[in-house]
């Protein structure tokens, strides 16, 4: 074989190629009649196809296809010849504790992070002499400091361009971010901080672009996109209404006499990334080239005015409660992504994070999940590594396609600020966050550990604060504009768990027998669907050993003391079994049917109304075995 190709220069000649009508001939063959589209084609939830496989010729009409990385419209990235991010790690400080969180963001740097974020308490007005202190003990060459300090931002640009002076420090070796968002605080609460309104705040964050301007590596304006991800947007609605703030944000300043280079060198998009895997990779790239795109149209004086500044944090809408450990697992599959895509920094959550308070250990996890990327993965060493791949070139082509049809359609409304002030664009968030949690009650998106496979041994035994688990409603006082909601998916179905692990400090834990009896193989299968089904809610899961007669079965329910018998046989025995099971238990326990057998209906008729299967709603299914047992009113 290797003498054969030395001679021709062909590989694999013998192999003859094969069209995509013959792949398609063999595939529908396979089908046996089954309708194609509705077997393998899949409707995404960003709007478009997604086909079974992509081959060359897909990648035929996708206008970018030749791009080139570092070069407009810079879908490949920014960077010509690597993909180098910044390890970003956040730190909370106030006055309290503002000493030791000096101390743990200079110890962390020396374990590996690169940029450091401090998140500026309201009430912690900062001196001079607090950021000069941090800037003495943190700041050094190649280090980025992000600081996120609301109203206080003007302030700290003043305090940054002083000690830059004061210290003869070269300005273009300075990186980081004053994070200024004018319009995050009447996102999130409806309405602007006391005593300003869009006007001053939009002035603000000129004063705080004309003070950095000196500072090209220090970027000012945030443009919050997390905060769509997290509301529970879809990935084209993320990235559309993202595109649409930035361009609210340019008209707003360039009336105030910035130009748009000034603007677009300043920003920072902030992006949040879920387990989507490939999508997310192809939602960074999109960004980049749509954003190019954009500033283009606005004539920059020069080209680098539309690269994209992409910060990104891993998704907190897909994370548990339930099983944390299980975070990590997502995280590493979302710094994947990030990376890939290129982002420019990016901020791993630790995998406790929901409980409301992270621990040495997960941060430490969060830092080592970047660094085994960057330093044994060599994530950082190729630009655009999934360039020319068929499926994510088209992935990028749809969802750039989809955001911009979407931004086009904001921006022919009246623009970002007009969609928030009617209440658009939270209309279409809210939309798609219900579709997704109607997706995560009935187990159509799977959680894991908390609405498929639970840990059945985890329980929650200290008393936790209602906003840890409980998705928080939009507030009934007035607002100026309607806010966003950001939440975890998860959290009813951490709700309703909880209330099991409470009920349970005082009383005895809920117990479901599963009694195992007739076809081996289907009393298994139902067996261990029922323990994830009934585990889910936290009752302590009974399996009980297979039975030869309904008698013994019987019997083993008796000595369980359960409150749920589940009986778990095969659909053609569930009419000889479930009668007689269902007349000796009924008035001390419930008793279930795992599946939903063709005798269903004559079953019922004898009184046997509880059954669990497929297509049972998960989460209000569970929600009425508690009310039954008394768990909840």
């Amino acid at each position: 074989m290797a003498e054969k190709d030395s001679n021709t220069g062909k590989f694999f000649e013998e192999f003859k190629p094969v069209s995509t009508e013959e792949w398609e001939e063999a595939i529908r063959k396979d089908l046996k009649g089954a309708d194609y589209e509705k077997k393998l084609v899949w409707q995404s939830p960003e709007g478009f196809k997604v086909m079974p496989y992509y081959r060359e010729e897909h990648l035929e009409g996708i206008p970018f296809i030749h791009s080139l990385p570092g070069i407009f419209p810079f879908v490949r990235g920014n960077k010509k010849t690597d993909n180098t991010w910044k390890i970003r790690q956040d730190i909370a400080i106030d006055k309290d504790n503002f000493e030791n969180s000096l101390q743990k963001a200079k110890t962390i740097i020396q374990k590996g992070v690169n940029s450091i974020g401090f998140r500026v308490a309201e009430e912690f007005s900062i001196e001079y002499s607090d950021f000069e202190k941090l800037m003495t003990q943190i700041w050094q060459n190649g280090i980025e400091i992000n600081i996120e300090a609301g109203l206080q931002t003007p302030q700290i640009a003043e305090f940054l361009s002083k000690y830059a002076q004061n210290n003869k420090l070269p300005f273009e070796k300075l990186e980081g971010c004053l994070s200024f968002d004018p319009l995050i605080h009447v996102l999130l609460n409806g309405n602007y901080p006391v005593g300003e309104d869009e006007i001053s705040l939009f002035d603000k964050a000129r004063q705080i672009i004309e003070t950095t301007k000196d500072f090209p590596k220090v970027k000012s304006l945030t443009i919050s996109g997390y905060l769509f991800g997290n509301s529970g947007s879809s990935i084209v609605q993320e990235l559309a209404f993202s595109l649409s703030a930035a361009v609210e944000y340019f008209h707003r300043l360039t009336d105030l006499g910035l130009s748009v280079s000034d603007i677009s060198n300043k920003m920072r998009f902030i992006f949040s990334i879920g387990s989507n895997y490939f999508f997310e990779i192809a939602k960074l790239r999109a960004a980049r080239m749509l954003w190019a795109r954009v500033v283009n149209e606005f004539r920059p004086s020069d080209m680098d005015s539309c690269k994209m500044n992409i910060h990104c944090v891993t998704s907190a809408y897909n994370k548990t409660l339930y099983d944390p450990y299980v975070n990590m697992l997502r995280t590493t599959t979302e710094a994947m992504a990030a990376t890939l895509g290129g982002t420019d920094s990016l901020e791993v959550l630790p995998f406790d994070f929901p409980s409301g308070k992270t621990t040495e250990f997960s941060e430490r996890i969060a830092r080592n999940q970047q660094l085994i990327l960057k330093e044994e993965a060599g994530f950082d060493k190729i630009a655009d590594p999934s360039a020319g791949a068929y499926y994510i070139e088209n992935l990028t082509d749809n969802i750039a396609r989809e955001a911009w049809k979407l931004f086009l359609e904001i921006e022919n409304q009246g623009g970002y600020y007009q969609a928030l002030r009617v209440g658009k664009i939270q209309e279409m968030i809210s939309g798609n966050a219900l579709k997704r949690e109607a997706a995560i009650a009935s187990r159509k998106e799977t959680l894991v550990g908390t609405n498929q496979y639970p840990d059945l041994n985890e329980y929650i035994d200290k008393e936790l604060d209602p906003s840890i688990y409980t998705k928080p409603q939009i507030p009934t006082a007035a607002y100026t504009i309607q806010p966003l909601i950001p939440y975890r998916g998860s959290m009813p179905m951490e709700e309703l768990r909880y209330k099991t692990d409470f009920y349970s400090k005082n009383h005895k834990r809920p117990a479901v027998f599963l009694l195992l009896i007739g076809n081996v193989a289907m009393r298994q299968a139902r067996a261990q669907f029922s323990s994830n089904f009934f585990g889910c809610a936290g009752f302590q899961i009974i399996a009980g050993n297979p039975v030869a007669s309904v008698d013994e079965g019987i019997r083993a329910a008796h000595e369980s003391k359960a409150e749920i018998v589940v009986i778990c046989s095969s659909d053609e025995e569930y009419i000889q079994y479930a009668p007689a099971i269902y007349q000796e238990l009924k008035d001390e326990t419930l008793v279930v049917v795992a599946g939903n057998p063709p005798s269903a209906e004559e079953l019922k008729s004898m009184g046997l109304t509880h059954f669990i299967h497929l297509r049972s709603q998960l989460l209000d299914t569970l929600r009425q075995y508690q009310k039954d047992l008394h768990i909840v009113s």
